[in-house]
């Protein structure tokens, strides 16, 4: 059947209204945010991007992607949390716990997906890892505190007394350390506290604690984490043995750590995104935990640290740090 001029003329509007719409559809925005830059954070951020690409979310096909750092001020977190949620993306991706705590308290609508935080509920992020019915969902970090301190016993069997460097304003550091004061005295062991407020603190922290501890063992505290060069030179300088739950902090100076891989972290914080973005709601999407661990081990670092690594513990390593 031919059709007249008027109606091919509205087959065409038809067509565009409609190359319109699915382009509309098509068009998402997902904003990131961390707290900080240091290897692990970054390794979360680029596993979100890369699983989102390799799902087909990319700009050429019409994502928007941001990321911006609050380069460990909790303020600068508060203004980049505003910015974003102004922008209305589809979902914003929270690393570490201050930027998902700017984030959620500056919106009830806006989906937001939370990583790298040790205990979101403590955070008060979810009521419950549970499927929180609001517009929170994530990925934590949590770790099994047990298995650190048979880390640190494999590490340094006669350890008595274990140091710990923590920003007391950081919630899932200040969880640690409150779980660490209740199970090391049930392995023999007692703890030991320096607190560092900020990045810059942290070398002194540690000098603190020359010749009161047999070890200082660090959790993934981010002002620690993103000055750990800090924490080594005091390490090798007062044959301290250090001990981590960041893996990367290994390829920095640590002895060893038994964490979870945190770009994987960020694989399975970009398949929760991905969720979001095909229609699911994030009060719907229970939060998740890693289950992977790894551990690193740094001979070298044992070495200048004083410690004698057994044979069979740098075997059982995931990776050796040469």
């Amino acid at each position: 059947m031919k059709l007249s001029k008027s109606a091919r003329w509205l087959v065409g509007v038809a067509a565009v209204a409609g190359l319109m719409a699915s382009s509309i559809v098509s068009a998402q925005s997902v904003a990131v945010t961390s707290i900080v830059e240091h290897p692990a954070l970054d390794s979360i951020k680029d596993g979100v991007q890369d699983t989102l690409t390799k799902a087909g979310y990319t700009e050429a096909k019409g994502l928007k992607w941001q990321f911006q750092t609050a380069q460990g001020n909790t303020a600068i977190a508060a203004q980049i949390a505003r910015k974003f949620i102004g922008d209305k993306p589809d979902v914003i991706v929270a690393i570490a716990t201050p930027s998902a705590q700017a984030v959620v308290a500056a919106t009830k609508t806006v989906p937001v997906v939370y990583s790298a935080v040790t205990d979101p509920v403590a955070a008060q992020l979810v009521p419950s890892m549970d499927a929180s019915g609001t517009n929170v969902t994530g990925v934590s970090d949590a770790l099994s505190l047990e298995k650190q301190i048979d880390l640190i016993r494999k590490v340094v069997p006669d350890a008595k007394k274990i140091g710990i460097v923590y920003n007391p304003g950081e919630a899932n550091s200040v969880v640690v350390v409150k779980a660490l004061r209740e199970l090391l005295p049930k392995s023999g062991m007692t703890l030991i506290e320096a607190t560092a407020a900020r990045t810059v603190d942290v070398g002194a922290a540690a000098r603190s604690l020359v010749g009161k501890v047999d070890a200082i063992y660090t959790n993934t505290d981010n002002n620690v984490v993103s000055a750990y060069e800090a924490l080594v030179k005091v390490g090798d300088s007062a044959k301290i043995p250090l001990i981590a739950s960041d893996t990367d902090s290994v390829k920095r100076g640590a002895i060893a750590a038994l964490g979870v891989n945190y770009y994987d972290l960020g694989v399975q914080t970009g398949k929760v995104v991905i969720q979001i973005l095909k229609g699911a709601k994030p009060g719907e999407i229970a939060s998740q935990t890693s289950d992977k661990l790894e551990l690193y081990v740094n001979p070298s670092a044992a070495k200048k640290q004083g410690v004698t690594l057994s044979e069979a513990f740098v075997k059982s390593a995931t990776k050796v740090v040469e």
